[in-house]
């Protein structure tokens, strides 16, 4: 008994051991995208046009909006500024499956076809237009969801309910 009971700890140990040093954060970003905007201190943007949501004055303007507000208040907290890039949803959601965009806004709903395209976040807001209810989300990169985990915290504090 005493060889059993003398190797069992021994063996705890050196299973448990390797796993202390595998400090997994979780949610994560494959691609490394909350990081990235951390690092280099700015939010790849896209805007859609969509009245009341995202205005879009002339090319050399920034949009203005309620949902580009979001965005600039999300950036904010991660000590970021934002880069906006304006064009159509299918467009923009392209730009976000090839990197080259972390958000895309634009009075979007939880009805969008590119859904299959991008993550979508839970969504943030809901109104009633024309006897339905629309659920405003914005979209992120597919997978990166340390990201996606960020803004929808953020969106929890900063959108009454």
């Amino acid at each position: 008994m005493t060889r059993i009971s003398s190797w069992v700890p021994a063996m705890l140990m050196s299973a448990v051991l390797p796993l202390t040093g595998c400090a997994v954060t979780i949610p994560v970003d494959p691609d490394g995208t909350l990081d990235r905007i951390r690092r280099e201190q700015v939010v790849r943007a896209g805007a859609s046009p969509r009245p009341g949501w995202v205005v879009v004055g002339s090319m050399t303007e920034d949009p203005t909006g309620r949902e580009v507000d979001l965005v600039e208040g999300f950036a904010s907290s991660l000590g970021a500024q934002v880069e906006w890039t304006v064009g159509g949803e299918e467009d923009l959601i392209g730009r976000l499956e090839d990197g080259s965009l972390d958000v895309v806004v634009g009075g979007l709903t939880d009805q969008n076809p590119f859904s299959a395209d991008a993550a979508m976040t839970r969504p943030y807001l809901e109104e009633k237009v024309q006897g339905t209810v629309e659920a405003h989300v914005m979209f992120v990169p597919m997978g990166e969801n340390a990201l996606q985990s960020a803004l929808e915290r953020w969106l929890d504090e900063a959108v009454p309910r």
